[in-house]
């Protein structure tokens, strides 16, 4: 992800609609899932601090970040997020099974090999843990937000799921979510292209009133997503665990 939008993260994650509704979405994902306070949970790709956020006010006390980018370490620090540590994706510096709780949300997109991503995510969690993927959906929904974070792909279910099970893991839930917005999204990124804006981010396009609806429709939308199991969304979400051998 380019530096400037590491700072813009930083600005409006505390507040920002998209990042307020995923911390909702995985603070009550992970109460459903049963894990306990007590488990060792890793966050992969802190990005400036978003989930470890949501997991500092979850109650969680053995957290550990992993981030590949100084900047992104460096802001988690600021903000007392705790230590993150600087590491790969596709190397995890840490032993087999010892994490409950793997959370990679919104970070396998950014490598090429997401099919060894995944498995050293399966690696490193506990043969009754579990790991929550998120990823963007459908390549037609490509923005200028994808450019900035450096994507290299974005997902249909499919082939998410094929990715998942490449790598060991069966799943558990999955589902597309960011359903309601799905349209006003593909006709904001249309007309952002159509007017030559390329570098647009996204983040930035907002105002309080704006984000006030947005919260509440993006709420909405997470809570009836997994009930209704919409045939698109803006993102997909799995909940995976070891496949048994």
């Amino acid at each position: 992800m380019e530096s400037s939008s590491y700072e813009i993260e930083a600005e409006v994650e505390s507040d920002h609609w998209w990042f307020v509704g995923r911390r909702r979405m995985f603070s009550r994902l992970i109460q459903d899932l049963g894990i306990g306070q007590d488990a060792a949970v890793l966050d992969i790709g802190t990005g400036t601090g978003s989930n470890l956020r949501m997991l500092r006010e979850t109650g969680f006390k053995t957290v550990t970040g992993l981030d590949a980018n100084d900047e992104a370490i460096r802001y988690c620090r600021d903000k007392g997020l705790g230590a993150v540590e600087k590491g790969d994706i596709r190397a995890l510096p840490f032993a087999d099974g010892v994490f409950d709780l793997v959370l990679a949300t919104d970070i396998i997109e950014h490598v090429d090999d997401d099919v060894g991503a995944l498995s050293e995510a399966r690696r490193i969690c506990q043969a009754d843990g579990k790991v929550i993927v998120t990823v963007p959906a459908f390549q037609f929904m490509w923005g200028s937000q994808d450019d900035l974070s450096h994507h290299r792909r974005r997902y249909r279910k499919s082939q998410l799921l094929v990715a998942i099970g490449a790598a060991g893991l069966e799943p558990v839930q999955a589902h597309y979510f960011n359903y309601l917005l799905f349209g006003p999204i593909w006709l904001a990124r249309t007309l952002i292209r159509a007017a030559g804006k390329e570098r647009v981010n996204e983040n930035r396009i907002n105002h309080p009133l704006i984000n006030r609806i947005l919260t509440w429709i993006f709420d909405l939308d997470v809570r009836t997503a997994p009930l209704l199991s919409p045939p698109f969304g803006a993102s997909i979400l799995v909940v995976a665990r070891r496949a048994k051998p």
